[in-house]
């Protein structure tokens, strides 16, 4: 029964290093009755910010450079509450292209026919 515990643990291990000055995301677990980061409960915020690596602590341990507002919690994080973080463009919007009227709306127009 043990080796089969170990087995399904083994598939949830990763193994992940991080570098100095590297990004990653910090796994937030709010608390029950406590507005987290400006949404109560279930909607709160999973993952907060990207926070930058200070130094490897141990083999599965990590310093961060956490914001002022994190004061009081801990600076030292286990490798699982910390997933990578990869820069992604392609969410930001250009607001330079939008044009607004003075009722601060705009007609959308397409941008490319995909299919006939």
């Amino acid at each position: 029964m043990q080796s089969v515990k170990k087995s399904y643990a083994d598939k949830k291990v990763r193994d992940v290093a991080f570098m100095e000055g590297e990004r990653v995301l910090l796994k937030v677990l709010p608390e029950k009755g406590v507005m987290g980061f400006g949404k109560k409960g279930k909607l709160s915020p999973q993952y907060n910010c990207p926070i930058e690596v200070l130094e490897r602590v141990g083999e599965v341990v990590y310093r961060l450079a956490l914001p002022p507002r994190f004061l009081g919690v801990h600076l030292v994080f286990h490798v699982s509450m910390i997933p990578k973080y990869y820069k992604d463009l392609s969410h930001v919007l250009d607001f330079r292209s939008v044009q607004l009227d003075k009722y601060l709306t705009y007609v959308e127009e397409p941008v490319d026919i995909l299919d006939m």
